[in-house]
């Protein structure tokens, strides 16, 4: 079953509505996530979605959580369907709702989101090098000369962008930009925590035979000011993973994520325009990819 969108019938109020997530208010404290089969690319939603995608999405987001613990808190009330249910009013427990509810919900903290994408980025691809081969720079920060495409930085690097409202565009900016944006000493604090977590899971993803090039972390701050990792964590929709034993720098390489779908939209002239349907074989090829990070990241068969 392909689950483009979920309908609670108003037993919980629905929050809004992201390119991937449905946020319903549990209570002033809480609030319950649900992911979607839904796909965007280049900032635009597709017609149809990629089946079981958001399960896929929500089950590497909690073996992230779990793996990252003891580094960091994170928002997590609760991810076990059953536990989740249990926290909630009865009637979700009706087959109608809870069918749209399993595998892919979690129970979170409510929190302050701090308004900054916080990318980390390990190896240089993606806006970073069409930046870099134009000015020399990444995100306005001095880099290495002669790097070639997908070449590692010497050391992992912060790389904030904005935080767009759904259907426009993140703008890549500064550490020293986000400084103005959040505070300075918050933004510093961010990013060292965010080069931490990338760094130990890119050298977990290593003795996976994967390659974490860049990720995109949210952070959320407590009521006494500590740093939560909160949203999704480390999956393909806000990381570029690559197999290791296919990299070959100086020239882009192939991503565990929706690239099929990127490189049809381009080849046909579609990239960022509305009401587009993916064809079927699209749909598989991108559906096999998730999967395929699923498995090679957790270790573990995939199990719909």
């Amino acid at each position: 079953m392909c689950l483009a969108s979920t309908n609670l019938d108003g037993i919980l109020p629905l929050v809004a509505r992201g390119k991937v997530r449905d946020l319903y208010k549990v209570d002033e404290n809480s609030l319950l996530f649900v992911a979607t089969d839904r796909i965007s690319a280049y900032d635009v939603i597709m017609n149809n979605g990629v089946a079981d995608k958001g399960k896929i999405l929500t089950q590497l987001s909690i073996f992230w959580f779990d793996f990252l613990k003891n580094d960091i808190e994170n928002q997590l009330i609760a991810s076990d369907d059953a536990e989740i249910l249990k926290r909630l009013p009865a009637k979700l427990s009706e087959p109608k709702y809870s069918k749209q509810i399993a595998g892919r919900s979690l129970l979170v903290k409510k929190l302050n989101m701090i308004p900054l994408e916080v990318i980390v980025r390990g190896y240089i691809t993606g806006s970073a090098w069409k930046e870099y081969k134009k000015n020399g720079t990444v995100h306005g920060l001095p880099a290495p000369e002669g790097l070639r495409e997908s070449d590692p930085f010497p050391h992992p690097i912060f790389t904030p962008s904005t935080k767009a409202e759904l259907g426009k565009h993140d703008e890549n900016i500064s550490p020293e930009k986000a400084g103005e944006l959040i505070g300075k000493d918050l933004a510093e604090r961010v990013g060292k925590v965010a080069v931490k977590l990338y760094s130990k899971a890119r050298d977990y993803a290593k003795t996976r035979g994967i390659i974490l090039a860049d990720t995109k972390f949210e952070f959320a701050l407590s009521d006494n000011g500590d740093i939560i990792l909160a949203d999704e964590v480390l999956t393909p929709d806000s990381s570029r993973f690559w197999s290791a034993k296919d990299y070959k720098p100086g020239q882009a390489q192939k991503s565990y994520d929706k690239q099929f779908l990127r490189d049809w939209l381009t080849a046909n002239k579609l990239n960022g325009k509305k009401d587009v349907t993916m064809p079927e074989d699209i749909v598989k090829k991108t559906s096999d990819k998730y999967i395929e990070a699923f498995e090679d990241l957790t270790g573990k068969k995939w199990q719909s």
